[in-house]
């Protein structure tokens, strides 16, 4: 594994997008300038310190995901903090899935405690893990952040390039299929369940809070140009909506499991559920008619294994 390199600044995600949206040209993928052009995953790493959280933008997310107001980042804000981080990554030439159409497949968080709002932080990223998938094929993000050499925070996001020839899958299901009846209940004590109305501008908000302006939550022509039916939801933000709900339920010290099995097209109505069994919480996102699954997801304390880990400057994920 190579050393990561350390940027001296936060990338700036309008030069970034402009070189993935010309890379969604026909053929310029090849172009040895920019990314998407296949082939295997390169050994990047990207790492940038003392990174602080916008107090303005922090308060727009925490009201848009539905996060109580305390003075500690919710547990999907440091994904946040390094999504520049990660499109540096993904738009480097050599990266060989062009960031526009991504779709976002699976994504844990292995919190350790809880960070302050003003903490700076020091993030790092790398890509690893592509595989063949019945759409196309798969990559990982790990995430990391720490301070002062403690890690505080760990993410590891699972994303889905849509081929439109797919190669050799493992096996995985394909997001956007029906559910059997044996999916759909959650085990365990009932906790909460709620219905969310997600308005259609919901992807454009949640993407200028975040800065990923990926084009499947922009404007449905963006959407239906790259295979969808029309805007969806970011799995990010749902990801962050379940975690909001569950504030008053977690412990400091968690991990996340979030599974993210079919888009949510907007506007539209869901359904939030959750349960407790064995020390544990799972979590459902379901349509409006209880047929689609769009989200299934656990909440457990964190490891001690993984609760007690430090870094000096290498991987625990």
């Amino acid at each position: 594994m190579s050393a990561a390199r350390t940027l001296t600044r936060t990338p700036r995600l309008p030069a970034l997008y402009a070189r993935t949206a010309a890379a969604m040209i026909p053929g310029a993928g090849r172009l040895p300038f920019l990314p998407g052009g296949g082939g295997p995953l390169p050994d990047l790493q990207l790492r940038l310190e003392h990174v602080s959280a916008d107090r303005a933008a922090l308060d727009g997310y925490r009201q848009l995901c539905g996060f109580p107001a305390k003075d500690v980042l919710p547990g999907t804000y440091p994904h946040v903090m390094a999504f520049p981080l990660q499109m540096a990554l993904m738009s480097d030439p050599r990266f060989p899935c062009g960031p526009a159409g991504l779709v976002h497949l699976e994504n844990v968080i292995h919190q350790h405690r809880p960070i302050p709002a003003g903490q700076p932080l020091d993030l790092h990223v790398r890509a690893g893990a592509l595989r063949a998938h019945r759409r196309g094929r798969t990559f990982t993000l790990f995430t990391q952040a720490e301070a002062a050499g403690e890690l505080l925070w760990q993410g590891t996001s699972t994303m889905l390039q849509r081929t439109r020839r797919p190669e050799q899958h493992e096996g995985r299901s394909e997001p956007g299929r029906a559910d059997t009846p044996g999916e759909l209940e959650l085990d365990g004590e009932p906790l909460r369940s709620e219905n969310w109305e997600l308005a259609g501008d919901l992807g454009r908000r949640y993407g200028a809070l975040s800065g990923d302006r990926n084009p499947i939550h922009l404007h449905p022509l963006a959407a239906r140009a790259l295979g969808f039916p029309g805007v969806i939801a970011h799995g990010a933000w749902t990801n962050a909506r379940v975690l909001a709900a569950l504030a008053d339920e977690i412990p400091d010290s968690y991990s996340m499991l979030a599974s993210f099995r079919s888009p949510i097209v907007l506007p539209a109505l869901v359904r939030f559920e959750s349960a407790r069994a064995d020390g544990e919480i799972d979590v459902s996102v379901r349509s409006e008619d209880l047929r689609r699954t769009h989200l299934r997801g656990r909440v457990r304390q964190l490891d001690p294994d993984l609760a007690t880990a430090t870094t000096t400057g290498g991987q625990a994920t």
